[in-house]
């Protein structure tokens, strides 16, 4: 059975890995979290294109 709180455990995790990156230095810090920032943002859109609309 799989638990319904590992998606937003996932999401919480890199959104805190992207903040923490934004904040910690230049150069490759921002990259990382340009890249994971853009992530999620897809990953929402996705989500909101797939919803089911009743």
């Amino acid at each position: 059975m799989k638990s319904p709180f590992i998606a937003p455990a996932w999401i919480t995790l890199a959104s805190l890995v992207g903040l923490v990156s934004a904040l910690i230095g230049d150069g490759l810090f921002d990259l990382i979290s340009w890249v994971i920032f853009s992530g999620l943002i897809v990953l929402f859109v996705r989500a909101w294109m797939k919803r089911d609309r009743r």
